[in-house]
């Protein structure tokens, strides 16, 4: 157990511990269910972090998964109290997020919040903890089809609040952001010259001031990352966690060897972009075409 662990953190190490300790013992949540007179949901939910199980289930649990080990029981127990602890109600747990905000991206947000780490790579528009308003509203109005006013809303929302919570953490040291875009990206001019220009010029400062660091991948680079869909990967002390977007969907994935490829990947690809130098040089040629009004002409020599 580490020191000044949140309950999200607690959470997420015992259940992926008894998950792994299920599979081992080659067992099926059905056959948990079953052995401890549990449902099969309420098995579900405890490996899917929706609820945190009680010291109490616990220990009959880990008996009957084999674990023996008294040092690691005890670890596991602890971890089990400071998952229930009660926490002040989150924004992203509130009634109108639930129903704004799908069930990946609110785990995704409770992660941010804890994370040491985060590598984004976009492949389509500027990730969402990165969007300045003007460019979160012009971007969610392609959605109007398939989204209410009210879900439009929410989003817009959850990405200044994230925005908000996780960039002075950035600053201040406590967590580390690498930001890899696709040089479409740095071209695409959602919401029009003016809202792009302002959504430039925010990553610009950003990068400037040491808050985030972020490489494009130019056209010319054929880079096998590129055939993936945009992902965010989330580090804490014991592993990673994989958000990955497509456009009809999301999700939240914590799998060790997905969250490893992608690591690696992404790891082959940020030495192969163009360096941070290069990335924000290109960055003010667009915002300085975008004023001139020829972005459309802008930056040849990089493609």
């Amino acid at each position: 157990m580490a020191e000044g662990d949140s309950p999200t953190v607690a959470r997420r190490r015992v259940r992926l511990a008894l998950r792994e300790a299920r599979e081992r013992a080659d067992l099926t949540q059905l056959h948990v269910a079953e052995a401890m007179e549990w449902s099969l949901s309420k098995v579900i939910r405890i490996e899917n972090g929706d609820v945190s199980i009680s010291p109490n289930d616990l220990r009959p649990l880990l008996s009957l998964l084999g674990i023996r080990d008294r040092p690691l029981i005890s670890s596991m127990v602890a971890d089990t109290r400071i998952a229930r602890t009660k926490q002040r109600e989150a924004w992203y747990q509130t009634p109108e997020f639930r129903e704004g905000l799908t069930e990946a991206t609110r785990k995704l947000v409770e992660y941010e919040n804890e994370s040491t780490e985060l590598r984004s790579y976009s492949i389509y528009y500027v990730p969402g903890h990165l969007q300045t308003p003007g460019y979160a509203a012009a971007l969610m109005t392609r959605f109007e089809d398939e989204l209410s006013t009210g879900q439009i809303g929410r989003r817009i929302e959850a990405r200044r609040l994230r925005r908000e919570a996780l960039l002075p953490r950035a600053a201040s040291g406590q967590a580390k952001i690498l930001v890899m875009v696709d040089e479409s990206v740095l071209r695409r001019t959602i919401g029009g010259p003016a809202v792009f220009t302002e959504q430039l010029e925010y990553l610009a400062g950003l990068a400037t001031n040491g808050t985030i660091r972020i490489r494009m991948v130019p056209f010319r680079l054929d880079a096998a990352v590129t055939n993936n869909a945009s992902f965010d990967l989330l580090r804490f002390s014991e592993g990673e966690v994989l958000y990955r977007e497509t456009g009809l969907g999301d999700e939240m994935i914590e799998d060790r060897g997905a969250t490893a490829k992608h690591r690696a990947r992404f790891e082959k690809v940020w030495i192969e972009a163009a360096d941070e130098e290069d990335t924000i040089t290109f960055i003010r040629q667009q915002i300085a075409a975008l004023e001139r009004g020829d972005h459309n002409r802008s930056s040849r020599a990089h493609t």
